[in-house]
This record gives structure tokens, C-alpha cells and sequence, in this order.
């Protein structure tokens, strides 16, 4: 059985304004935890990531599901960066009813209105550079990779974090799509549960270092 531990969740509209990265650490603090198993789905993955890049000392393990590590190149990024910019616009244009046109895990979202998710898409959705996929080396923690079989558009990318990152771990979870934990729910425990099982507990890595 997995050990019981605190789960701080953080929704993006609420700090869409301000690098995540930077306002975490000011959540661990609140609840007088030194470090975190620190994890996410889809952008919440990349943020993971990009956390550790920015504090790797607050970071006991990292779990990075449905995600990619951002674009090396520039003319990649610029094309993300435009459709994030796209999906900002039609929520300022089109409300709420934008989700309605998503994603099923999106769709069933609620939200007060619409403005918190065109921040978010401004501000965080966008990338800046290739500092975290350039990273990946350098990163020190346990990691596992979790990612739906049938979501196509990250599944080269969930490879080339599995190998880039030193140890890495990775899970492929069969019929499932973006939304991994909600399509095969007991998959995703079975590859999640083992992983948090294995990890050192904080008094352990303290007396190993």
C-alpha cells in the first residue's frame, strides 16, 4: 500500500498570471514541506518539469504524464506559441462555449467564466525556450512517464524523456487517450502506486546523504 501523504493541487487560472515554478515553492512553504513528489498531466507535466529546472532541491520525485519537454527549435515553438495564443483568442471571443468543442476531459470541466483559461493560455501555455528540454540530463530525482497509448501526439515525446532523463522509469497505459487517469483509471494506479512505493521516504534520503 502506497504511504499516505499530503496532495496539494494548484489549479492554472488561479496563477496563470505569474510563472508557476515561481509560486509553488510558496505553496510547499504554507504547508511546511521541504520537498514534494512534484507532478502533472499534459501542461501540468511540462510545469513539473519546469519546476525541478528552478528547484531541484524541493523535488523528491517527478511524475510526467501526457506530456512533452517543450521544442528545441524555434520555428516549433513558435507554432505551439501560436496556437496557444489562437485558443486564448477564442476563449476571449467565444466564452465557455469553447470547451464544449474540446477534449472530453476538458468539456467536463466547470469554470466561472472564461478569462482565467485565456490567461492561462497566454501565460502559461506559451514557452519562452528550450531551457527545460535541454535539462533533462541534468535531472536527479526518480521519474516515471506515463502516457495513453493512443495519444498520438506525445508519444515520441514521452520516449525522448524516458530517454533522456538519467533512470527514468516509463509507462505505456493501452487504450487510453490525453486523459490517461480518467480513461483507464485502474491502469493508471497499477503504473503510479509501485513507482510512489519504491520511493525513499524523506527521513531515508536525509540519512543516506
Amino acid at each position: 500500500m502506497a504511504t499516505a501523504s499530503r496532495i496539494i493541487r494548484t489549479t492554472p487560472p488561479l496563477i496563470a498570471k505569474r510563472s508557476p515554478w515561481r509560486t509553488s515553492p510558496v505553496l510547499l512553504d504554507q504547508v511546511g514541506a521541504a520537498s514534494a513528489i512534484i507532478g502533472g498531466l499534459s501542461l501540468g507535466g511540462y510545469m513539473s518539469l519546469a519546476f525541478y529546472r528552478a528547484h531541484p532541491e524541493r523535488v523528491r520525485a517527478l511524475l510526467i504524464i501526457d506530456t512533452g519537454p517543450g521544442f528545441k527549435k524555434d520555428d516549433a515553438r513558435d507554432a505551439w506559441n501560436q496556437r496557444a495564443h489562437d485558443t486564448a483568442e477564442r476563449y476571449k471571443r467565444e466564452g465557455l462555449a469553447v470547451l464544449q468543442t474540446l477534449s472530453r476531459e476538458r468539456s467536463s470541466v466547470s469554470h466561472r467564466n472564461a478569462s482565467g483559461l485565456a490567461h492561462a493560455a497566454r501565460g502559461m501555455l506559451t514557452q519562452r525556450d528550450a531551457r527545460v528540454i535541454e535539462s533533462l540530463p541534468a535531472i536527479k530525482v526518480p521519474a516515471l512517464v506515463i502516457v495513453g497509448a493512443d495519444d498520438a501526439p506525445f508519444l515520441a515525446a514521452s520516449d525522448y524523456m524516458a530517454t533522456k532523463i538519467p533512470g527514468a522509469k516509463k509507462a505505456i497505459i493501452p487504450a487510453a487517450g490525453h486523459a490517461v487517469n480518467m480513461d483507464q483509471p485502474q491502469a493508471f494506479l497499477e503504473a503510479v502506486l509501485p513507482f510512489l512505493d519504491s520511493l525513499p521516504r524523506p527521513s531515508e534520503r536525509l540519512a543516506a546523504s
